[in-house]
């Protein structure tokens, strides 16, 4: 396959080779087979075929102080494990997130169940395989029976397990996601854990920057019980169905709640949004834990 360099631009990166503890400035290039990064100083190649994980955001301890935010991708090379950091103005490291998750998931075949449910309704459906494309802000699952489109914006949940198929044990991941309005929950089971780890972090770079978000709201146990009805009753309710005692006070949850970003007014009600299932989905694991 022919070779052409997709990613082009000055930044500032950090390698072990480089034999420097702080980052410089340095070019950094993108083919389909490789990262280059370079420096005045010399440069480091990474076979993309070695590259075991892509970290979007978040610096690791000892290189905090030098980075904001950044992309670390972590690799095999001489029987030992390396990471480069990467970082850059933010229209060059959109591109080259993309671009480097398109490239690393080229070839990857999985096999998927969608839908495995449909809210809490588990499906008939079967398993096919499918090969994976990426693009701005969502994932395609193609060259299958029923091609789909999962919105990252609308993951909720996620979860790592290993499923048996023909008689083997595969690593697979478990997500639910919003779609038409309801949650559904997908299962891709992959060849290997390397592709569980690219395919796993490309789905949940947005999910990472919503939970972040929520970090900052505890969520009273009236809140939680409110937002635990709207979920039971299938992610929207009208006040009726949620009142926990005193309608007004309710009412006054309710709308602390629409201002926390949690619940917005559906067509029938009070409805859960995206952070507001992540919240249940988060209390529901840690109360079943």
């Amino acid at each position: 396959m022919e070779e052409s360099v997709v990613a082009d631009f000055v930044g500032r990166v950090h390698a072990a080779s480089f034999g420097t503890d702080e980052p410089v400035t340095g070019r950094v290039l993108l083919s389909q087979r490789r990262l280059v990064v370079a420096t005045d100083d010399g440069k480091e190649t990474v076979p993309l075929s070695r590259v075991f994980d892509v970290v979007v955001g978040s610096v690791p301890g000892d290189l905090r102080s030098f980075f904001n935010d950044s992309v670390t991708v972590a690799y095999e090379q001489d029987g030992s494990r390396r990471a480069a950091l990467v970082e850059g103005e933010p229209e060059d490291m959109d591109k080259f997130v993309r671009l480097l998750f398109k490239s690393l998931l080229r070839n990857v075949t999985v096999t998927v169940r969608h839908p495995a449910k449909v809210g809490g309704r588990v499906t008939d459906a079967s398993d096919h395989r499918a090969s994976v494309s990426v693009s701005p802000g969502e994932i395609r699952f193609e060259n299958c029976p029923e091609p789909f489109t999962v919105d990252l914006s609308a993951v909720i949940d996620y979860e790592r397990t290993d499923r048996t198929l023909g008689g083997k044990k595969r690593p697979a991941l478990v997500f639910r996601h919003v779609a038409d309005g309801q949650t559904v929950t997908s299962i891709a089971t992959v060849p290997n854990e390397r592709a569980l780890n690219i395919l796993g972090r490309y789905i949940k770079i947005e999910y990472d920057e919503a939970m972040e978000e929520l970090d900052s709201f505890d969520p009273t146990e009236e809140q939680l019980e409110i937002l635990v009805s709207i979920y039971s009753a299938g992610g929207e309710a009208n006040i009726a169905d949620v009142v926990t005692g005193d309608v007004t006070q309710t009412s006054m949850i309710l709308d602390t709640l629409r201002e926390a970003g949690l619940v917005a007014d559906g067509e029938s009600g009070a409805a859960l949004t995206r952070k507001g299932q992540m919240i249940v989905s988060s209390y529901l694991e840690s109360v079943n834990a």
